[in-house]
């Protein structure tokens, strides 16, 4: 097989919870566009499964309309068997499958030729370990971080995720307030993110999806008011300009996060970020150079006081080097090459 990229045909899978790219809220989507668009841009034939509302440049194959998080009307099970036996029954179309939706595609992986890599983008629980094991030889796994590998898998590398940083902008001077910026739920730390930013007396704003209605209800409406905001969900746009402003981003984390998308993005903007110690964070984020690794609110409130230590140039260029989708791309392609060769 000649393996240049402009004769290489892949498939690339992304889930169908929301539209490829989303519009506001679904990073597993963001990312299987950003692998769909790159390759295209490379050259190589790509047929993009997802949603039928999806955009990309290459070809699309859809099952449904909308996704099943935008239409509760559709049962979230049946979407994706439809969707992922679509893509497996011409799976003979292809040189390789870019399977970017969990373990369910691996269920197949034995009863078809072409190879699929799978982009394993966190573990939803213990539990769904075992289907990975079972394709373990066959399965060509990837890692999204080195802290969010199972012992039990073989992976193939670590590729970290891509953004297309021509869709930020960096900003030199910053506003006076400090961002929490993701989901609204007890993983993120949302109301450790309202903590820190009553200690420090500074202004937070608050954007993204009410993931945990009790939890915004009991743990961050209370507090709203000049000082602490809720602005809603941010779109592309509005997610730049947020992130570009701010001081600083806070990301007190409570989980082992696999990747962290708006920690990148932030610095991306030349902003530094404030997170807790954990999952993915010491791979994101240059301690003392480009945020602060922190264990508890009181260091987040120390470290805000020490943000004027932070070049926001070198945030920046760390994020660009790192996290670019070029990069991403780049580095799939180079496991593609792996695998048919």
């Amino acid at each position: 097989m000649n393996l240049h990229i402009k004769n290489m045909k892949v498939a690339v899978l992304a889930p169908v919870a929301w539209r490829t790219p989303p519009r506001h809220y679904g990073p597993w989507e963001q990312i299987a566009s950003n692998i769909a668009e790159g390759l295209l841009k490379l050259g190589a034939e790509v047929t993009l499964f997802a949603t039928g509302d999806s955009i990309t440049a290459g070809k699309l194959e859809a099952v449904c309309a909308t996704g099943y998080e935008e239409d509760r009307n559709q049962d979230a099970k049946v979407l994706e068997c439809l969707h992922i036996s679509n893509l497996m029954e011409k799976a003979s179309e292809f040189d390789i499958i870019h399977n970017n939706f969990d373990f369910l595609p691996l269920t197949y992986s034995g009863l078809i030729k072409t190879p699929v890599i799978t982009t394993i983008h966190g573990f939803s629980s213990p539990r769904i370990v075992p289907v990975y094991k079972k394709y373990n030889g066959i399965g060509h796994y990837v890692s999204i971080s080195n802290s969010d590998r199972s012992p039990e898998l073989d992976y193939l590398a670590t590729v970290y995720n891509g953004l297309d940083t021509r869709d930020f902008t960096f900003y030199e001077t910053p506003q006076d307030y400090l961002l929490y910026f993701g989901r609204i739920h007890p993983d993120k730390g949302t109301a450790e993110a309202i903590e820190i930013a009553k200690k420090s007396k500074r202004k937070l704003l608050i954007a993204g999806i009410i993931q945990d209605e009790n939890y915004y209800r009991e743990k961050v409406e209370p507090h709203l008011g000049d000082q602490i905001q809720y602005t809603g969900h941010a779109g592309p746009d509005k997610r730049k300009e947020l992130l570009g402003n701010a001081y600083a981003l806070l990301h007190p984390i409570s989980f082992n996060e696999p990747f962290g998308m708006s920690v990148a993005e932030a610095m991306l903007c030349g902003t530094p970020v404030i997170a807790f110690n954990k999952g993915s964070m010491p791979e994101l984020i240059k301690d003392a150079q480009t945020g602060f690794l922190v264990n508890t609110v009181d260091e987040a409130v120390n470290a805000v006081g020490r943000l004027n230590e932070i070049n926001r140039i070198d945030c920046y260029n760390w994020a660009s080097s790192q996290f670019s989708c070029d990069k991403m791309v780049g580095d799939y392609f180079e496991l593609y090459k792996q695998i048919l060769g």
